[in-house]
């Protein structure tokens, strides 16, 4: 079993989580983050191409066609192209697409259509709410869930480590102007679980060898308990990477944003499990006569017996 001193590390990491969180929040004001289709509405185009092409003649033609806010990069490959537009009052959706597809097919007879969405303004607005709404409700839910399971001090810890996890990884988004639509969203919620998994199981190995540990302080049971379960934390985490590498390099443009973001919060999760966790509960005051099961006596045990 490995003897890691993790605790001896506390405030470092809680310096390092601090900063990045900062610097997460600042970019998500300054920034913001670049939201997709889904959340702001409009309508998207996808292109392909026989060859590789590249983006500034395809925004110039836009340009010059009355379409110079339209966003053009590529996705998947450098011969497919995709253009966002924003919505445009009294402008049929189907014809705006068909209309700037006759603009790239003017310039390269060669170009194809592969897909045109369209959603509205009204309906990318409601969906960003929601989706804000169930993220705050499952770390409520779960912040229950722990309070009750464990103990207070551990559903603030766990609660913690989970709002860091989001707030860096949407911090990431923001910094690298990634798109954030509904698949990111959905890996948002998966980086939750993912990562309240890890946090339950090692508060469980915590609160076991608080009661089986005579001799020891809060630091060093949690040390114990880490090395304990971090075989497993390790194992676990190397092998939904493999997963989510292969999803991320041969999975497409269409699951891109939910690999990256899983990625990031599962490496982020399995750091946060070990270190912030822990960290809170033992920050708020976590021992030994807190976690130790309730002694129900029973009835007529006071009473004298009888002769």
């Amino acid at each position: 079993m490995t003897k890691i001193n993790f605790m001896a590390w506390r405030k470092v990491a809680f310096i390092l989580s601090s900063l990045i969180i900062i610097g997460s929040v600042v970019s998500l004001f300054a920034k913001q983050l670049n939201w997709g289709l889904d959340f702001t509405g409009g309508t998207l185009i996808e292109v392909s191409y026989t060859e590789s092409v590249t983006l500034g003649p395809v925004r110039d033609a836009l340009s010059q066609a009355g379409y110079g806010d339209a966003v053009v990069q590529h996705f998947g490959s450098s011969k497919d192209v995709m253009v966002r537009l924003e919505p445009r009052e009294g402008v049929n959706n189907q014809a705006l697409g068909d209309k700037v597809f006759d603009v790239l097919a003017a310039q390269n007879p060669e170009v194809t259509k592969s897909r045109v969405e369209f959603v509205g303004p009204k309906v990318g607005e409601e969906l960003a709410n929601d989706g804000t709404l169930a993220m705050v409700t499952a770390l409520i839910c779960i912040m229950i869930y722990v309070a009750f399971r464990f103990e207070w001090r551990f559903a603030l810890g766990a609660v913690g480590a989970l709002v860091h996890d989001v707030i860096i990884t949407l911090g990431v988004f923001s910094v690298l102007q990634l798109p954030f639509d509904l698949n990111v969203l959905a890996a948002l919620l998966a980086v939750i679980g993912y990562s309240l998994n890890d946090t339950i199981v090692v508060s469980d190995r915590i609160r076991e060898n608080f009661r089986k540990i005579r001799k020891g302080t809060p630091v060093e049971v949690v040390d114990i308990s880490l090395n304990d379960t971090l075989s497993r934390t390790l194992m676990t985490s190397l092998t939904t990477l493999l997963v989510l590498v292969a999803l991320f390099f041969l999975g497409g443009e269409q699951i891109h944003g939910f690999a990256t973001a899983l990625l990031i919060g599962v490496i982020v999760g399995t750091y946060s499990s070990i270190y912030v966790a822990s960290t809170i509960a033992l920050a708020l005051g976590i021992t030994k006569e807190d976690l130790m099961p309730v002694q129900v006596e029973q009835e007529g045990a006071d009473q004298e017996p009888m002769l």
